[in-house]
């Protein structure tokens, strides 16, 4: 796994977008969006919607893989 964010590809509302994000988010984030059954880039266009407009999508989608791990941590 890479420590360095690796930009890849997502589909947003029809548009076109890259995020860097480290091998290890991206893997999580994967599996969230398996989880849920869910495509990843819906579940992209999910959080791109619910961020701050001073937040950008890598830090909004980083934030939301850890709030998923804390909670399955206190589950």
């Amino acid at each position: 796994m890479s420590a360095r964010p690796v930009k890849r590809s997502l589909t947003l509302r029809g548009h076109r977008t890259s995020v860097s994000l480290e091998d290890e988010f991206w893997v999580v984030f994967r599996q969230i969006a398996s989880s849920r059954g869910v495509p990843l880039n819906a579940l992209a266009a999910e959080i791109d919607a619910s961020r701050r407009l001073d937040t950008g999508l890598a830090s909004a989608i980083r934030v939301f893989v850890l709030r998923e791990l804390q909670s399955k941590k206190h589950q």
